[in-house]
């Protein structure tokens, strides 16, 4: 299939914004989307973090997955219409997962409840550097809070309760892990095309067997919401590092995208 002008320069930008992370420090810091409560939020995020990606196999498959689909549905729908409906979903597989990651956070704090911490203290300890490299270090987290606990006044009580820590802890790692990646436009488009080739017949790279397309995108959903609402990945261990509900938010604006233009009979209407 021939690929088309507004899927080439989206691959493109992708690959030029891939490239020049790693010549460029602090590229991620700017252009990823951190959570809201991170001192390295930005508002640009919400669009600049659907053409970041975090390793080779990572855009290699946003990337494939957008040329096989993404080229029908601009060939039909044309170019504005297509890159409408792409940073639509991509905006909002945002807004889920920042939502998410708010209300996850403040699930972790109810363990540090009895610390009664002020929100700048707490701000404060959210937003500590405690990484090496792409890893981040426990031990370094307790030296970087040890003099703000005391300045507050805290260190008793954490000493009592070292729950309170991990609590802690944990919610300043999912402060300052940030999101990437095409994945939600993607998600999007799928929706797009399995709504519009519902008995298409589609077969996974490590799965050669065909799936129509109104049975593999909703399984696909489902798998998401299954290893998001659980915290970890399906096949065993802890969290496997994927934002599961970034998926479904750019599904659900893709699901209802496509149902409005259907409702309305603006599916079968280009816009140049």
């Amino acid at each position: 299939m021939r690929i088309t002008e507004t899927v080439k320069h989206l691959i493109i930008i992708n690959v030029i914004f891939f490239v020049g992370t790693y010549y460029t420090p602090g590229a991620k810091d700017l252009l990823a989307l951190h959570a809201f409560q991170s001192d390295k939020f930005k508002i640009w995020q919400l669009f600049t973090h659907m053409f970041m990606h975090g390793g080779i196999a990572h855009i290699f498959f946003n990337m494939f997955a957008l040329f096989s689909f993404g080229g029908l549905l601009e060939q039909i729908w044309g170019q504005k219409k297509f890159i409408f409906f792409y940073i639509s979903c991509g905006l909002g597989a945002a807004a889920l997962h920042l939502g998410v990651n708010y209300f996850e956070m403040q699930h972790i704090l109810e363990g540090v409840a009895g610390l009664n911490l002020d929100k700048d203290t707490l701000h404060q300890i959210l937003n500590v550097n405690f990484s090496e490299g792409e890893f981040f270090n426990s031990n370094l987290f307790i030296n970087q809070i040890q003099p703000i606990l005391q300045h507050a006044g805290k260190v008793e009580l954490i000493n009592q309760n070292p729950g309170s820590l991990q609590s802690l802890y944990d919610a300043a790692i999912s402060n300052q892990t940030p999101m990437v990646g095409a994945s939600g436009a993607i998600y999007g488009l799928l929706v797009a095309f399995a709504f519009m080739f519902p008995n298409a017949e589609l077969m996974l790279m490590f799965i050669p067997i065909p799936i129509k397309a109104k049975y593999f995108v909703p399984v696909l959903l489902a798998y998401d919401l299954f290893s998001g609402v659980r915290g970890q990945s399906v096949f065993g261990g802890s969290s496997d590092g994927i934002a599961h509900f970034a998926h479904l938010g750019g599904a659900v604006i893709g699901f209802i995208m496509m149902w409005y233009w259907k409702k309305n009979q603006y599916n079968g209407n280009r816009w140049n």
